[in-house]
């Protein structure tokens, strides 16, 4: 081999070692970035994520490497989903993340759309919105969509005035909002949203700048919510999940036996994140209840009120970011993800 061949070989390995492709021992190395502390017990996508850089890592005995970054060490989200774009990146990504380069995404978080965790299993795993939305989620910013990361089990009202059974009993009251679509929930059913961060969530419930809130019950404990906080309404309001995107070079670049075992590791990881997160449900509800939480879980068709108000107001708002095409889509899916999993009872 000539010398100008040898030379040219260590420029091209240079790169790929600082590209964050591959080692120079060999190992294809890449990050990956979360926001929230790296704590099993408090942070079930940091679960999320020892598991699947476990599963990947002894999959491929060592040859991918995952670095991970949790407590958004690489930047806010819209700046990690940049990274994930422009540079080999794993990044789970909340919807902050998502919808600064892919709007569409709103589409998902409509309120009220499942009956139960089976339903939005369903829907995020083979309906057509998903199948719909992870192709052209790929093709507008060449990142790959793998999975919805569920991280905290449906989100719930509370708020410290009185028991909330139906929309009617918002009437009068303020609710922090984390943006403006929840602005336009809150005020469909009579009340008031306000923006506040979640940092002055706490203080805000305390001093009466708001009145109530909605969040999983993970959330509620990890934010002591139930210190200031008497009544809590188990609504069903939104699936929390955050969404599991990877460099579409990079995984092309793997081969396809390292692609099938990241895929597969995505699915079983988050498998076993489902199973935990909904096995704890009760108990952190419990938990809130022994606080001094009176909690209400809806009927059925309590639900359905809250659906039939809150859903058109939710969509309204959607509509000025995406076409109508893409959240009647997701009803429809939704509405089939809920037969199929009472189909499978």
């Amino acid at each position: 081999m000539s010398k100008k061949c040898v030379k040219l070989m260590s420029v091209l390995l240079l790169v790929l070692v600082f590209s964050g492709m591959v080692t120079a021992a060999g190992v294809k190395d890449i990050k990956m970035s979360y926001n929230g502390p790296a704590n099993l017990e408090t942070n079930p996508v940091h679960a999320f994520a020892i598991k699947f850089k476990e599963i990947v890592e002894s999959g491929t005995n060592g040859g991918i490497s995952i670095t991970l970054y949790s407590d958004s060490q690489l930047g806010n989200e819209q700046q990690r989903m940049e990274q994930t774009m422009n540079g080999p990146m794993i990044n789970i990504a909340s919807n902050a993340g998502i919808v600064s380069v892919y709007p569409e995404i709103y589409a998902a978080t409509l309120p009220f759309m499942f009956n139960s965790y089976e339903a939005a299993h369903i829907f995020f795993d083979s309906s057509e919105y998903w199948e719909k939305t992870q192709k052209e989620f790929q093709e507008k910013t060449g990142v790959i969509l793998l999975e919805a990361v569920e991280e905290g089990g449906f989100l719930a009202f509370t708020n410290s005035k009185r028991k909330i059974k139906s929309p009617a009993d918002f009437k009068g009251m303020k609710f922090r909002a984390m943006d403006a679509g929840q602005v336009a929930l809150y005020e469909s059913f009579g009340a008031s949203g306000i923006p506040i961060d979640w940092s002055e969530v706490y203080i805000a419930l305390q001093l009466g700048v708001a009145d109530g809130q909605m969040n999983p019950p993970t959330y509620i404990i990890s934010g002591s919510l139930y210190e200031v906080q008497d009544y809590m309404t188990m609504a069903n309001i939104q699936y929390s999940c955050q969404w599991l995107t990877i460099n579409g070079a990079w995984f092309n670049s793997l081969s396809k036996n390292e692609q099938d075992l990241i895929k597969e590791a995505a699915v079983e990881a988050n498998a076993i994140n489902r199973i935990a997160v909904e096995s704890e449900v009760a108990s952190r509800v419990k938990f809130i209840a022994d606080h001094g939480v009176e909690v209400y879980q809806p009927s059925r068709e309590e639900l359905a009120v809250f659906q039939e108000i809150g859903q058109p107001a939710y969509s309204a708002w959607i509509e000025e970011k995406i076409d109508k095409e893409w959240i009647e889509l997701a009803i429809e899916s939704a509405r089939q993800a809920n037969q199929e999993a009472v189909g499978d009872e």
